[in-house]
């Protein structure tokens, strides 16, 4: 069975849920969208800052922590991004790294939009 987790950001146009939680493990997608729901198209490190801050967001929302992350796969337009990436990967995970495949891609959902993240995470049970 699965739970839909409320992350505090507004639903989009787009037929998803920003965060779904099932036997213990969260499946979630994030970019660089605001609170208000408006998306960042600035520079890639306020982009990637936003978008790890919005993963956060969402593992906290479900019961966990950054830590609890296993899995991140990080869509870029422009390869030549991925040192400011990385830079700010390093301000959210710590070793042990969670596992990360990184990919160029032609474009994203919105113009402007420099990444996209899909992550996994195993969410501890919580103690009774």
């Amino acid at each position: 069975m699965k739970e839909v987790i409320d992350v505090g950001l507004p639903p989009l146009k787009q037929p998803f849920s920003w965060a779904v939680k099932s036997a213990g493990m969260l499946f979630t997608a994030h970019g660089p969208v605001r609170s208000d729901g408006s998306i960042d198209t600035g520079p890639v490190k306020d982009q990637a800052r936003l978008t790890f801050a919005n993963l956060q967001r969402a593992v906290q929302a479900a019961g966990g922590t950054l830590a609890d992350v296993t899995q991140v796969l990080i869509y870029m337009t422009d390869v030549q991004d991925m040192p400011a990436i990385d830079a700010v990967y390093r301000e959210f995970f710590e070793a042990p790294w969670p596992n990360r495949s990184s990919a160029a891609v032609a474009g994203l959902v919105v113009p402007g939009m420099k990444i996209e993240i899909v992550a996994y995470a195993m969410i501890p049970a919580p103690h009774a």
